[in-house]
């Protein structure tokens, strides 16, 4: 072993590669915890399918930790493999999964369902007090990555001896992590139950966070929860789909951000979270908020006021949603693509990013789960269609809809300034040859419903 070590220094190798392992979880060791603590850095977690009830401690490794996911992506592995924290040894260290030593972006959580945990117990560092945080995932000056989970069920409300309890699904202070294509959904907090951010960065994409509840304090914000500053560390929200999070009586179930700056939102849909008049609320501070669609409106270039229209089994983009092809128009967005400028399932439409969780160049096709789109149907359109071809167009097209009464078609450019406007009945015959080349939004109005299909002209 010294002559293997020898040799490594000799010719540059990082000797922390020599002990790289697989540690298999419960083959070689009965307990995920029990994996984590004899593992080095650079180390694999691989934990069978199962349900695993602990509260597990990255302690600090650069370790990946996951569900058999990371051999096949197959995304059948994140449901069947369960990390359930309902039963602790400490009630005040309740959460399913902390990183408070100082984890890096190398620290990786991947594959699981985490559920159960109810919360730690928790000094805030500046001062605020105690509370109880972290029903899912609990950060503290640490920046991990978070990606391929379903957070589910977890709750932060019991308020005994703390001055309050939120982030049901994550909590996260003073770090940069990475929270990406996750199903965050159906967890509880008095604020923050989907995702609490204290005097942090992060870059949070991809994700679909929705159905989580509670929230009455502190402004709501039972989608994502936001409070001042990690220095000028952004917090970047990017193609998440913030969708039917409920807050109970104050604030918003979107958004909420309060003494925060240098707050990016972007590409997201951000729809039916209550109460609807505010979808994003930012208190003592302003948000930059672009690209996205804000059921009610919010300022902001390319933001739009549509219905998504999802399709109900995966929550993806319908065919005639007004997100596809909505997103920002810089090219470092675009969807990924399977010719040229064809998206590649699960983004549609062209290369333009899709706005919400199924758009941009790190979108994946998630793991599709009852419980998510369980009271979020109405969002799809199921009754009622449009068609038009061909699209894209040089200025002539048909439009089909199934609606046998008057209808009002309707053109409007992407700053949503109506451009064109008709009255048809069924099927009609348009010609727009005198609008410039570019992506327009083409509504057809009747008296109780709206349906949205992106256009494009080219000449």
């Amino acid at each position: 072993m010294k002559k293997h070590i020898l040799l490594a220094l000799l010719f540059g190798i990082n000797i922390s590669n020599i002990f790289c392992t697989t540690r298999k979880v419960p083959l070689n060791y009965p307990t995920i915890q029990a994996a984590i603590m004899a593992s080095n850095n650079t180390d694999t977690v691989e934990v069978s399918p199962g349900t695993y009830f602990e509260n597990i401690n990255f302690r600090g490794k650069k370790i990946l930790v996951t569900s058999l996911f990371y051999l096949s992506k197959d995304t059948s592995y994140i449901s069947s493999t369960i990390i359930n924290g309902s039963t602790p040894i400490n009630p005040d260290t309740a959460s399913c999964v902390i990183f408070n030593s100082g984890e890096d972006s190398t620290a990786i959580l991947q594959g699981f369902t985490l559920t159960g945990g109810k919360g730690t117990k928790w000094t805030d560092i500046h001062g605020a007090g105690t509370y109880r945080e972290g029903g899912g995932i609990l950060m503290d000056v640490s920046s991990p990555t978070i990606r391929y989970n379903i957070i589910i069920s977890n709750t932060a409300t019991n308020t005994s001896s703390v001055v309050s309890a939120g982030g049901g699904g994550i909590r996260i202070g003073d770090g940069n992590p990475i929270i990406e294509n996750n199903i965050i959904t159906n967890n509880q907090g008095k604020y923050g139950p989907g995702i609490v951010l204290n005097y942090t960065g992060c870059r949070i994409k991809n994700n679909i966070i929705a159905l989580n509840t509670g929230a009455t304090s502190y402004f709501g914000g039972s989608g994502i929860w936001i409070y001042n500053d990690l220095g000028t560390t952004p917090k970047i929200i990017e193609n998440n789909t913030i969708i039917k999070n409920s807050s109970y009586s104050v604030g918003t179930g979107g958004i909420s951000a309060e003494l925060a700056t240098n707050v990016i939102i972007r590409n997201n849909i951000i729809w039916g979270n209550l109460p609807v008049a505010n979808q994003i609320i930012a208190t003592s501070c302003t948000v930059q908020a672009t690209y996205n669609d804000v059921q009610n409106a919010y300022t902001g270039v390319g933001n739009i006021n549509a219905n998504p229209l999802l399709d109900s089994l995966c929550l993806t983009l319908s065919a005639a949603s007004p997100c596809i092809d909505a997103g920002d128009t810089s090219t470092v967005y675009n969807d990924l693509t399977s010719a040229p400028n064809t998206a590649l399932f699960p983004s549609m439409g062209t290369a333009r990013n899709d706005m919400g969780a199924y758009g941009g160049p790190d979108t994946f096709v998630m793991h599709c789960s009852k419980i998510v789109v369980s009271g979020i149907l109405e969002l799809s359109n199921v009754t009622e269609h449009i068609n038009v071809y061909p699209n894209p167009t040089t200025g002539q097209f048909t439009v089909e809809t199934n609606i046998n009464n008057k209808q009002t078609l309707q053109i409007l450019d992407v700053n949503g300034k109506l451009v064109f406007s008709q009255l048809i009945n069924g099927t009609a015959n348009v010609d727009v040859t005198n609008l410039n080349a570019g992506v327009y939004t083409l509504a057809i109005k009747t008296a109780d419903s709206v349906m949205n299909k992106k256009l494009v002209i080219v000449h």
